[in-house]
């Protein structure tokens, strides 16, 4: 088999459809098998693909293990040369996947592969980036970005004046979309599941380079990602925004060790202080409802920052008491 399709379900059957039929149809030069890891699904997913699909090979977790771990069980159960992490709310286009796996071919010294991705409306949607790094918070926190056209050291958390046209090497890339050798996967034992939610797809590119290989994008294969229709219309706003908080505390703890954590959470205090003064002046001059909604999730999102111990949370899983706690937030769903 030569490529193998892992894709990661929870109640998406809006989307999924749309998805597979984009793989069927438009990929005609590569043998490949689509395995579907369903994290619990109520909204007929299930059945859904299994009687319009039934070719593909669908694995019921029972409940939602989240993205890494759903999408371990999925890389586990594939044969292939080649392992594609793909979202449901994507379709594929026209040759993308006979594109790709060709193009992975012919570079054996990278090991992680990704395209170009479209929004839906057509423009790019931004999908390979650089690390996540304390520099590179600071210079977002401080509004320094466009400093990063001038010098590589202002590099925060994309590349400055590249609109993905053009091949490279990047650091990571987005989890909508990421072809994967198959033999590197398995010895890394695919994604780190202590990446709950965000950060899995840039530790594990991460890893991959720290095994030397090379991580490369290819502006020729094309998809489209609707983005986020399969999360965030059913993420409250405020376990969405702490769910991604927790990971980034545990990604910079993994590199950084104690002080890295430490070092994020004043990061995060004066990049939440500047959003909010922002916010709140533009609040001032033009109210809308929207805004003060924004300028009440960030107050509580500061409010847990301020209060957090980042070394408690990345060593115990302890979370100052605001709001909903990771593991309130998990129960949930």
């Amino acid at each position: 088999m030569k490529l193998s399709i892992v894709i990661l379900c929870w109640n998406d059957r809006e989307v999924i459809g749309e998805c597979l039929r984009s793989i069927y149809a438009n990929t005609r030069m590569v043998d490949f098998q689509v395995i579907v890891s369903d994290n619990g699904s109520s909204d007929g997913s299930v059945e859904f693909i299994r009687s319009s699909f039934p070719m593909v090979q669908v694995i019921e977790n029972g409940k939602n293990l989240r993205f890494a771990k759903a999408n371990n069980i999925g890389i586990r159960a594939s044969s292939g040369e080649y392992v594609l992490i793909l979202n449901p709310d994507t379709i594929i286009h026209n040759g993308a996947l006979d594109k790709m796996v060709a193009y992975a071919d012919l570079h054996p010294d990278a090991a992680a592969f990704g395209c170009r991705v479209l929004n839906a409306d057509g423009t790019y949607q931004e999908s390979a980036r650089p690390y996540t790094t304390l520099q590179g918070e600071w210079v977002a926190a401080l509004y320094l970005r466009s400093l990063g056209r001038l010098h590589p050291w202002f590099h925060a958390d994309s590349y400055p004046g590249w609109i993905g046209t053009s091949e490279r090497e990047v650091d990571w890339l987005s989890g909508c979309f990421i072809l994967i050798r198959g033999n590197v996967l398995r010895s890394l034992n695919g994604f780190d599941e202590q990446f709950f939610y965000y950060f899995e797809d840039q530790d594990l590119c991460r890893r991959i380079q720290q095994s030397g290989y090379k991580v490369l994008y290819d502006p020729s294969p094309t998809i489209t990602h609707l983005g986020g229709k399969s999360t965030k219309a059913r993420y409250p706003a405020l376990g969405f925004v702490l769910d991604g908080q927790v990971t980034r505390y545990l990604f910079h703890y993994k590199y950084s060790g104690g002080l890295g954590v430490r070092v994020a959470r004043y990061t995060e205090l004066v990049a939440l202080g500047a959003r909010r003064l922002g916010y709140g002046i533009a609040q001032l001059l033009s109210p809308t409802g929207a805004r003060s909604e924004r300028l009440a999730l960030l107050a509580k999102v500061f409010k847990w920052t301020y209060q957090l111990d980042p070394i408690r949370l990345v060593r115990t899983g302890e979370e100052p008491q605001c709001g909903l706690t990771v593991s309130n937030r998990v129960a949930e769903r």
